[in-house]
């Protein structure tokens, strides 16, 4: 347990920020399978979103920016070669 003001104090920023990159990741995983179920109707607008919440999970420093990177060009990849 924390003694000091201080650390009580970053114990509870660290938890809000936890509850909110946990949010951030689980929105972005969960458009992540939209886009990549075959199911969906319309693959383009699934993709896009995924796209976004990614972005947006960087953005908010829930996850890396070279991982926004690499899962975006994962992704573009994927689709193009569904495409075919």
């Amino acid at each position: 347990m924390p003694h000091s003001k201080q650390a009580r104090k970053r114990m509870r920023q660290s938890e809000e920020r936890r509850v909110q990159n946990k949010t951030a990741r689980t929105r972005m995983k969960r458009a992540i399978k939209r886009a990549e179920t075959p199911a969906g109707s319309d693959g383009a607008a699934a993709l896009a979103e995924a796209m976004k919440r990614i972005d947006k999970a960087a953005k908010s420093h829930a996850i890396h920016a070279n991982a926004a990177a690499r899962l975006k060009s994962r992704m573009a990849r994927a689709a193009a070669r569904a495409a075919k």
